[in-house]
This record gives C-alpha cells, structure tokens and sequence, in this order.
C-alpha cells in the first residue's frame, strides 16, 4: 500500500511499530538485559549486535518469523529523537508491553503505532484494518502508564472508536465525532500527530541516519514445543 513503510512489502512485522524516545543502542542494551532475566531459569541466552546496510537489509535480520514466541526483536535509530522498534512474530509486530515497559525503565516515551489497510473480503481473505496511536509514559497513569490512546479499528466486522487520557493540543478532537467510525481516527490523522511529536515513521529515510547501524536483539536456547517458522511470505499469504 502506497503511504506506508516501505509500500507495505515488510507487513506484518512493520504493520505496528515502537518507539522509544531515547538512544537506539542504550534502548537496545537495556531491553537485552530485560529478557535476558526473564529467560535464565528457560535457559536463553540473549545477546545484541549493531546490523549494517539499508532498511530492508535490517529488516531481513529478523527471518525467519517465528510463533508462537518471538526470537528477535529490532532497534532502529532515526533523524529523530525516537528509536523505532519491530520484531520476528509471524503474525507482526508486538509493541504495546515492550514500549510500555520500557518507557518506565528508561525514564522516557514510548509509542505504539498500528496501520493495517482494511483488505477483509468474505471469500477471499485479507485483513481486519486499524489505526492506533498509544503513548506511554515512565509513570504510572490511570491505565498503568498510558498517556493517551486513540484508535479506529474493525473489531471482527464492526468499526469501533476508542479512546483515553488527556487529548494533545494538536489532535482534531472534533473528527472524533464523525458519523461513519473509521473516519474518526485515519491515517492521514495519524501521520499529522505523529509529525507533531518528532516522527516520520513510514518514510524509508527517516531511520538508519548516516549509515548508522541497527541493533539486533536475539534470543538463543530452547524453543517452545510448538515452535514454528515462517518466511515473510508465507507470513503474508493471505493478504
């Protein structure tokens, strides 16, 4: 889909993306140790490496996908202050716990971002579309350290508008009340916020500045019983 990262090729992995308004690297580090003690008694091992080359090139990676756990996870600095986030599940990205949990480790924002084209058809598969913006915070909030939250999304056939925390100076909160649901949050709104809070996420150039590398996060060890992997297009078959 014209518009979206790299024309949509890399979806389901970039589908959701995170962000961290910090260092890639530092974030990267800090994220290793926070798995690494949560696979010690499974026996993992969690490691981290920089990766080289184009988006796409960084992107690649994270193959195979994986379920039902995922193996590897993407940090990705940017013209920006915010570092981008994605990781190997087969059915894309997760990135609503890792940003919330580490935007209170490491003292800053996070955000999680969600655009899926609406594609569903009755005979011939595709997706259930959806447009979200969630920023989290270091402190805890009304919903654990949620800030604010936004989304217009097809919940199994149905439209459905939702949202929480205090609006930003910048949202159009007057959209919000549009008759027909998925007009209340779109991607052209989405794209205007998040212009406002220092990102360009679905602009190839906007990350790996200057030849800077990615970091690679990667889990080593025992696999669960169901493990399974996938290439990105098998992951991509029905849409």
């Amino acid at each position: 889909m014209k518009g979206l990262l790299l024309d949509d090729r890399w979806a389901p992995v970039t589908s959701e993306l995170g962000f961290l308004e910090t260092d890639a690297e530092h974030a990267a580090r800090a994220f290793t140790a926070w798995q690494a003690g949560l696979g010690v008694t499974r026996g993992i091992a969690v490691q981290v490496q920089p990766v080289a080359g184009t988006l796409e090139q960084a992107l690649n990676a994270l193959l195979p996908l994986t379920t039902p756990e995922r193996r590897r996870y993407l940090f990705m600095p940017t013209r920006g202050a915010w570092t981008g986030y994605v990781d190997n599940a087969r059915g894309g990205t997760d990135a609503a716990s890792a940003m919330a949990v580490m935007a209170r480790t490491l003292g800053c924002r996070g955000l999680r971002v969600v655009v899926v084209p609406h594609t569903l058809r009755k005979t011939q598969g595709g997706r259930y579309g959806a447009v979200m913006l969630e920023v989290y915070g270091p402190h805890q909030t009304a919903w654990i350290n949620t800030v604010r939250a936004v989304s217009a999304s097809n919940d199994g056939g149905r439209w459905v508008f939702d949202q929480c925390g205090e609006p930003f100076s910048f949202e159009k909160v007057e959209q919000y009340q549009a008759r027909r649901v998925r007009d209340r949050f779109t991607f052209d709104m989405l794209e205007e916020y998040l212009h406002h809070l220092g990102l360009s996420p679905f602009e190839e150039d906007f990350y790996l500045p200057e030849g800077a590398p990615a970091w690679l996060v990667e889990k080593t060890g025992p696999v669960a019983p169901t493990h399974e992997e996938f290439t990105l297009a098998r992951a991509r078959k029905d849409f």
